[in-house]
């Protein structure tokens, strides 16, 4: 189990509201934690380590550095998907199933969501776009919630992130 939370929007205290949020879920992750934070976007996230553990830190960005991704979760045909992009060119610098979902998405945009089995909440921010894409598996076994609040839209995979 791991935790990701975040916000849209510029606030001049970006950083301590995205800690707090990471204080909240941290029984999530108490493996590590990392943020992402640019003037329109704010990202974070709370890892329980499970495979890649050395490698594996997030927001984890794609191989073009244009896409930035937070994820709890698991992909279980990464592997598949791994050799497919690998044979379309995309090189990667770990072994986790983050990497490969972002450049999946890179690769395929919305239609990577077709793609994918497994388990899964993310958060992807495309800088060049300047668009968050906010996705849940199928199911609703990694729960996303979100709310819009002042302006900015908000999402956790618990509810208190957001509180």
């Amino acid at each position: 189990m791991c935790g990701i939370c975040g916000f849209t929007g510029y606030r001049q205290d970006q950083k301590t509201v995205i800690e707090r949020m990471m204080k909240a879920i941290e029984h999530r992750g108490p493996d590590s934690e990392g943020f992402f934070c640019r003037e329109k976007i704010t990202l974070g996230f709370r890892r329980l380590s499970i495979i890649d553990l050395e490698d594996g830190q997030q927001p984890m960005e794609s191989a073009d550095g244009n896409l930035h991704i937070v994820f709890n979760g698991e992909i279980y045909d990464y592997k598949e998907l791994r050799a497919e992009l690998e044979a379309s060119g995309i090189s990667f610098c770990t072994h986790s199933d983050t990497e490969v979902l972002v450049n999946t998405i890179q690769q395929y945009g919305e239609k990577a969501l077709d793609k994918l089995r497994g388990m899964f909440g993310f958060a992807v921010w495309n800088e060049k776009e300047q668009t968050l894409m906010l996705a849940r598996d199928f199911f609703g076994i990694k729960p996303v919630y979100y709310a819009e609040i002042d302006g900015h839209f908000v999402f956790a995979s618990e509810i208190k992130s957001i509180l």
